[in-house]
């Protein structure tokens, strides 16, 4: 017969009890309910654009941007170019950690639809992907105690309860996704897990917190915006920390989202009509070019140049004369 030890009972239900009811300090302030409203209102705008009609050459361009910010904030400098030129299989040159970095990063952020925001396992699965070129203990938390600027860690011997504290959290809240990302970026960052490549985690794993919300914060250059506002991003950690809790960090990341956006939008916006005026040139320039042509010429899918040509149309800027095997192209500007 089993006796069952009700010692041990009792603190395994306070274990639980404590994991769910684990709830990071921080105020929902004026500034944060005003930025998640334009959030929330710029959203709608390139939603409305439509996930799948935002230029492809974009979509690229903001992945490389997200890449490069994401490591010049810790030091690696070799850019967009060069990265450009990494992923299109080429050779560059840079030291040996630079190179890795590059290659961890790119890899860790192509798995960006596969993780699950709410399991710890994934994350260290994705340190390992993003470090393991790197360092010995990638996908591993550090064994060891750490200071960050001023900033002293918690104890090494309290690394994984916290982790799991906040994994139940980030799982069980109620709380709006926006900000739980935020939120999470923010603790991650205190508890400072892992022995190197805590920045660039914290900010992978708040893009995975919202592309599980809603995939198309995947297309937005949320890290490089970071990048060009570094010294303010550090600085929004110093305040929160001082004041005992993320309300600062949640303001700022909110307004690097929110200035994400605008600029995702005012991108595609420049590089529609760039390709209107590439579309327009070259039918002055032959008035019989064909969509294939168009297409062969500007690199542009077949969809990306009906839908120019559907545009240019509406505008009454070009009319079709005649069929479209034999016919030509009127331009009426």
């Amino acid at each position: 017969m089993n006796f069952v030890n009700y010692s041990d009972l009792i603190q395994v239900v306070k274990q639980v009890i404590k994991m769910n009811s684990y709830t990071p300090p921080y105020k929902i302030t004026s500034k944060i309910l005003k930025l998640s409203t334009q959030i929330s209102e710029e959203l709608t705008k390139l939603q409305f654009t439509g996930t799948q009609k935002i230029n492809p050459m974009l979509r690229k361009k903001n992945r490389i941007k997200t890449l490069a910010g994401t490591l010049e904030i810790e030091g690696n400098f070799l850019g967009e170019e060069k990265i450009t030129a990494i992923l299109d299989g080429k050779r560059v040159l840079g030291t040996v950690k630079e190179l890795a970095e590059v290659q961890g990063a790119i890899k860790a952020y192509e798995k960006l639809d596969e993780f699950r925001y709410d399991e710890l396992d994934d994350l260290l699965l994705a340190h390992k992907i993003l470090m393991d070129e790197i360092l010995t203990t990638a996908g591993s938390f550090r064994s060891v105690n750490v200071k960050v600027g001023e900033h002293i860690a918690p104890q090494a011997n309290m690394v994984n309860e916290l982790m799991i504290n906040l994994f139940s959290w980030l799982k069980n809240s109620d709380e709006h996704m926006l900000l739980k990302s935020c939120i999470f970026h923010y603790e991650f960052e205190f508890i400072h897990p892992f022995s190197d490549g805590n920045g660039r985690i914290g900010r992978l794993w708040q893009s995975v917190i919202l592309n599980s919300f809603n995939p198309i914060f995947s297309l937005l250059p949320t890290e490089s915006i970071v990048r060009d506002y570094q010294e303010e991003y550090y600085k929004a950690i110093e305040d929160s920390t001082e004041l005992g809790e993320s309300t600062p960090f949640i303001e700022f990341m909110l307004e690097m989202i929110f200035k994400s956006i605008q600029t995702t939008l005012k991108s595609d916006q420049k590089s529609n009509y760039k390709s209107d005026q590439k579309v327009l040139a070259l039918m002055k320039e032959n008035s019989k070019i064909t969509i294939y042509e168009l297409m062969e010429k500007l690199s542009m899918s077949e969809s990306g140049i009906k839908k120019v040509i559907k545009k240019l149309k509406d505008e009454n800027i070009i009319s079709r004369v005649g069929s479209l095997k034999s016919g030509y192209w009127e331009v009426k500007e």
